[in-house]
């Protein structure tokens, strides 16, 4: 009679496990826009300390509050496409397994940023672990289909943290970074979830086209676009940015409206599809186009 034979996983494959728990292509991007606001916090130099310290314990936060997003998810993770393949769905990692690495990176986290940021920075931190683990997760996104308007919040604080991490303030200047991050997410978001939504009406999820319909997400898409662009010009009104970046926001909100509109008046899963991935480059683009704007000699 055969023996079955149990393979474990070896080191290296569960911490592969354990990264991809982390989500860490969100994290890059939250990294990204923290490292940006520290950047445009000061004319000078960052001293490296801060920006080693505070990157470091902003994405280990992040990825603990992505981990207790794929544990609390993990039954609507296994129903839908996009996230079944995630480890918890799989079967990759248990529970246990999960909340104790959101423990310990978070808590290092919070720990990194208490001891050689701020205190400051470490509870707005927290404040955002909250509000996206806690309060978007469990609260928000089960319960209305504004979910990714409200919850936007916690995405959008990354620049804030990051000019906290630097000055221990956060002026009007961080603020509007968060705004241009808060109204350019639900456009972001739903051009996903338009061709995504019979994954999230399989999984009982209010998103907007399940519950008012691809016709009136499609118009709100545009609409917050719109309203995305204009934002985005604020910068330059206030002195914070020059014509450079002007000029580069102009193209990048061309690029992006007429993503929109095609998204709106000629709707296909595919033109959704593109319309999502420029978002991301469309953000990564304007926040580049601010910094090199920060450092040009006017």
């Amino acid at each position: 009679m055969a023996e079955t034979i149990l393979i474990r996983p070896n080191t290296g494959e569960r911490l592969q496990r354990y990264i991809r728990l982390t989500k860490p292509r969100v994290v890059s991007l939250i990294v990204f826009c923290a490292v940006i606001g520290m950047l445009l916090a000061t004319p000078g130099v960052v001293p490296l300390p801060t920006i080693l310290a505070g990157t470091l314990g902003i994405a280990l936060v992040a990825g603990a509050a992505a981990a207790v997003n794929c544990l609390i998810e993990r039954k609507i993770d296994a129903i839908m496409a996009r996230t079944r393949g995630r480890p918890l769905p799989r079967g990759e990692v248990d529970v246990t397994e999960t909340f104790f690495v959101s423990a310990v990176i978070g808590s290092l986290g919070l720990a990194l940023l208490h001891a050689f940021v701020n205190p400051l920075t470490m509870w707005l931190t927290l404040a955002t672990f909250i509000g996206y683990a806690v309060i978007y997760t469990v609260i928000l996104k089960p319960l209305t289909p504004q979910n990714i308007v409200i919850g936007g919040a916690s995405g959008a604080m990354p620049p804030v943290l990051g000019w906290a991490a630097v000055t221990g303030q956060t002026p009007e200047q961080a603020w509007l970074l968060f705004l241009i991050i808060f109204v350019w997410t639900p456009p972001h978001f739903w051009s996903l979830a338009l061709y995504r939504a019979h994954e999230y009406a399989e999984a009982n999820l209010p998103m907007l086209p399940v519950v008012h319909g691809r016709e009136y997400t499609q118009r709100s898409v545009f609409a917050y676009t719109i309203g995305l662009a204009l934002v985005t010009l604020m910068p330059f009104a206030i002195g914070m940015s020059g014509w450079f970046y002007l000029a580069a926001a102009a193209v990048l909100n061309a690029m992006f409206i007429r993503h929109a509109w095609r998204v709106w008046r000629r709707y296909s899963d595919r033109i959704a599809q593109k319309a999502f991935r420029f978002s991301i480059m469309y953000l990564s683009l304007l926040f580049a186009a601010l910094l090199v704007d920060h450092y040009l000699p006017y």
